[in-house]
Order: structure tokens, then sequence, then C-alpha cells
């Protein structure tokens, strides 16, 4: 069996070339150099400020955090602490929970940690983190609509699908990569790169293959936003079926679903 490697963006991939749709977020060698304070080095630190001015650096984590996620951008660790903490390293921790708090209890935000290997994190919203946002209001919007497809059929073929099914899916939709989309524009950047960035989608090289071919995987966002038992029920309705008629879909959607509910990601 042909053994598929993920692409990341761990260093040891430095040595070959970099694959479509992989990318490398500043920060990436900077974190290293980066350790967490502990609790003791946290309440050190906390003593040489005033209530003032950790209240005012944690303003500024917020609307960074509030700027990014306008264009669904995860935040990293290295580049938050290197751009907005700077000198209050130390007392990164209590910035950022008492950020987290602000989200939860101001805006109805969650602060997640969707990476925690590079530290990434993203916001979502309260109300959809056990009963994420149903496919119509998806739907409502057509960036999302499109990207809601592409899921629904990598969910439906196994979480796993090569680039070609995708694009001929959506040719269907009327909906072509190699035409200017009057509502996406270019199709393919935004599937291949914006969706990848923001964390929807893991777009793959396949090795050894010839032509070179690529494959679609459900990102890290979208496991945190995107509920799997409401695309199987849209599925459902669309062909007029119960979703217990996907047997091995019906098993993954509920028993993810339930699993989520019992495990949040911690902040780090």
């Amino acid at each position: 069996m042909t053994q598929r490697k993920r692409l990341s963006n761990s260093p040891s991939l430095s040595q070959n070339k970099r694959q479509s749709g992989s990318f490398m977020t500043q920060g990436d060698s900077e974190d290293a150099t980066f350790t967490q304070p502990s609790t003791s080095q946290v309440q050190r630190g906390l003593e040489k400020v005033t209530s003032a001015q950790v209240d005012q650096k944690t303003a500024e984590v917020v609307q960074y955090f509030l700027v990014k996620d306008q264009k669904k951008i995860p935040v990293r660790r290295a580049e938050l602490v290197k751009n907005v903490v700077k000198e209050y390293r130390n007392i990164y921790p209590e910035i950022l929970k008492r950020a987290a708090r602000i989200f939860d209890q101001v805006f109805g935000l969650k602060l997640v940690e969707i990476d925690n290997r590079n530290h990434m994190y993203i916001l979502v919203n309260n109300l959809e983190t056990t009963d994420s946002a149903s496919p119509n209001e998806w739907l409502t919007n057509p960036k999302m609509g499109l990207l809601f497809v592409i899921l629904s059929v990598i969910f439906m073929k196994g979480g796993v699908v090569r680039e070609n099914l995708i694009w001929n899916t959506l040719k269907k939709l009327r909906v072509d990569q190699g035409e200017k989309h009057e509502e996406f524009g270019d199709v393919r950047r935004v599937v291949t790169d914006e969706f990848v960035r923001q964390r929807y989608l893991e777009y793959l090289r396949i090795p050894h293959t010839e032509p070179l071919e690529h494959e679609f995987r459900w990102g890290q966002r979208a496991d945190k936003e995107v509920s799997k038992a409401k695309i199987l029920e849209f599925m459902g309705q669309l062909h007029e079926q119960e979703p217990q008629s996907w047997t091995q879909q019906y098993r993954d959607a509920y028993s993810l679903s339930q699993g989520a509910q019992a495990t949040t990601s911690s902040l780090r």
C-alpha cells in the first residue's frame, strides 16, 4: 500500500520542495525560542506591571484576533507573541486567559486551539461549538456554500478524495476552475489557497503519481466548525433517504458529534 505523507510545517520538510497548497506561516522558526511561562513566572511577572497595563495588552490581543478572524486566518502563538504580546511574554498565559474570557462574555466566541503542536488558535461561535451551523446558514453565504459542498463530498467519500472529483462535482454546479466565476473570481485560488490557509481544507500531494495528482481532506478548522451529522441530514433530504442509509458515515458523524461535546482544546 502506498504510504501517503501529510504536508506539515515541520522544519524537516525544508529539504523537500514545497508542494502546491502547502504554506509556511510567519513564525514557524520563532516559536522554538518561546518557552511557556510557568505559573510562578506568570505570578512574578504580574507583580511588575499594573492592572491597567495588562488590560491594555489584553485588549490589543483581542483586537488582533478579531482582525484575523474577519478573513478566517488562524493565529499562531509565535506571531501573537512577536507582534502583539512583545515585552509582556512572561505573562502570556494570563493575557490569553483574559482574552478568552472577553471573547466568551462580550462576543459570544470561544477561543480554540486547533493545533497543539504548532499552537494555532481560531475563534468559534459559542452557539455552534456543540451543534454547528446548519447547512441552510452556510448556503446563504455563496463562498461558504462552495466550501460546504466540497466538505460534503469529502465526508461522503470516506474522508479523502482526489482533486479531479472535486472539480468534476463543482463543474456540474456550473463552477469551473478554468473560468472566472462572477461570485468567487478565481475558483482554484479560493479552493486550493484560501480555504487551505484558513484550515478548512488540506490539499495534499499524492506521492508517486505521474502526472502529479493531489487530494483533499478536511482541515482542522472544519473539524471544529462543521457538523458532519448535519451534512448527513442534508444529504438525506437531498436524496430523500434516511441518514442511516449511509452506515459508515452515520457511525462517523454521530460518534464524532457525541465525542466533540465531551472534548475541548486546552489553551496553551
